[in-house]
C-alpha cells in the first residue's frame, strides 16, 4: 500500500486545548493522584512559578484559581500533564494527530503539543503572559460574557447599542453558531447583560474572566508579550497549529511568535478554526484537559463529528 493511500486509511485526529474560563476548582486533581508523569510535571511547575500549581488547582480557593496570572498557567499544565498521561496510557487514541488548536490561551498548549516550546519555557511564557493581561485588566473596568442564540451581525448590532461614548464593546471569541463571548467595558457588558434576552439573545453570560480581552484594551499586554515572546526559544512546530487570529495551520516559529502576540487584541477564529481542520481532512477531535466546552463548540460546527476528551477522569 503506498503511503498516500494508507494516510487516508487512517483515522487522521486534531488535538484541542481550553483557554481561560475552563478552570475549576479540583481540576487536575484525578492526574495528580493517579499518574507520576502527571505529579512531576506539576511539581516542575511548581519550581517555576514559585508557588504549589497542585495545591492551588486541587483546593482553591476560586477567586484566586480565576485570576488571569493563576488560571492560565494552571491550565495550561493540566492540559500538558492529559496529554501526557493519555500518551502513556492509550498511545493509539492520538497515534495519528496532525493538527492542534487551542482556544486563546490553549494555542500555547498546542504550540508546546506541536514541538515549538519547551514545557519549562511553556510555563514562564504563560505566566508571563497572565502576569501582562492581569495588570493590562487592572487599569479599567472591563469584562466578557457569551451572547446564546443570536447570530453575529445581531450581536454586532446590539454591541453598538449597548457602547456608551469612548467604550469598547465587540465580539471577541468567535465561539460557534449561536455562542459568541463579546468583551468591552464592563458598564457596556452590564448593559449587554440587560438588553441581550430583550434583542433576542437566548442567555447572555457574565464570564470569570478579568478583562476585556481580545480587544484593543489589551494593547497594553502587547509589549510586554512581545518582551517574552522575543526571550523565550520558540522552534518550528512538528505539526500544524491553527492560529486563533486567521483560523489557518501553522508551523514556522517566526509567524507563531508574531501570531501569538496579535492574539491577545485580535477576535479568536474558533468556529473557523474547527472547519478548516474538518476541511484539511481531521477525522476526530481530543479535547485535553479540563472540561468540555470546546467539544460543545464543535456540536454546533458539526453536530455529527466524533470528537472525546480526557483530563478529568478515566
Amino acid at each position: 500500500m503506498s503511503s498516500s493511500n494508507r494516510k487516508k486509511a487512517e483515522t487522521l485526529v486534531a488535538v484541542l486545548f481550553p483557554g481561560q474560563g475552563a478552570q475549576n476548582v479540583g481540576m487536575g486533581d484525578w492526574l495528580v493522584a493517579n499518574h507520576s508523569v502527571a505529579r512531576a510535571r506539576f511539581d516542575e511547575a511548581s519550581d517555576i512559578l514559585g508557588y504549589d500549581l497542585a495545591d492551588l488547582c486541587r483546593q482553591g480557593p476560586k477567586e484566586k484559581l480565576d485570576q488571569t496570572e493563576f488560571s492560565q498557567p494552571a491550565l495550561f499544565v493540566v492540559a500538558v500533564a492529559a496529554a501526557e498521561v493519555l500518551v502513556q496510557i492509550d498511545p493509539e487514541r492520538l497515534a495519528n494527530v496532525t493538527a492542534a488548536a487551542g482556544l486563546s490561551l490553549g494555542e500555547y498548549t498546542a504550540v508546546y503539543f506541536a514541538g515549538g516550546l519547551s514545557f519549562a519555557d511553556g510555563v514562564r511564557l504563560v505566566q508571563r503572559r497572565g502576569q501582562a493581561m492581569q495588570a493590562a485588566a487592572d487599569t479599567l473596568q472591563s469584562g466578557m460574557a457569551s451572547v446564546i442564540g443570536m447570530e453575529l451581525p445581531a450581536i454586532e448590532a446590539l454591541c453598538q447599542e449597548c457602547r456608551g461614548d469612548g467604550e469598547v464593546l465587540q465580539p471577541a471569541n468567535l465561539l460557534c453558531p449561536g455562542n459568541v463571548a463579546v468583551s468591552g467595558h464592563q458598564n457596556a457588558i452590564e448593559q449587554l447583560v440587560k438588553r441581550g434576552p430583550e434583542a433576542g439573545a437566548a442567555k447572555v453570560i457574565p464570564l470569570a474572566v478579568a478583562g476585556a480581552f481580545h480587544t484593543e484594551l489589551m494593547r497594553p499586554a502587547v509589549e510586554k508579550l512581545e518582551a517574552a515572546l522575543a526571550e523565550i526559544p520558540i522552534q518550528d512546530c512538528q505539526i500544524p497549529v491553527y492560529s486563533n487570529v486567521d483560523a489557518s495551520p501553522h508551523t514556522s516559529a517566526g509567524e507563531i511568535r508574531e501570531l501569538l502576540a496579535k492574539q491577545v487584541v485580535a477576535p479568536v477564529l474558533w468556529g473557523q478554526s474547527l472547519s478548516a481542520m474538518i476541511e484539511a481532512g481531521v477525522d476526530r477531535f481530543e479535547e485535553l484537559g479540563t472540561g468540555k466546552v470546546l467539544r460543545g463548540t464543535l456540536k454546533r460546527v458539526n453536530r455529527k463529528f466524533p470528537a472525546d476528551g480526557f483530563g478529568d477522569g478515566p
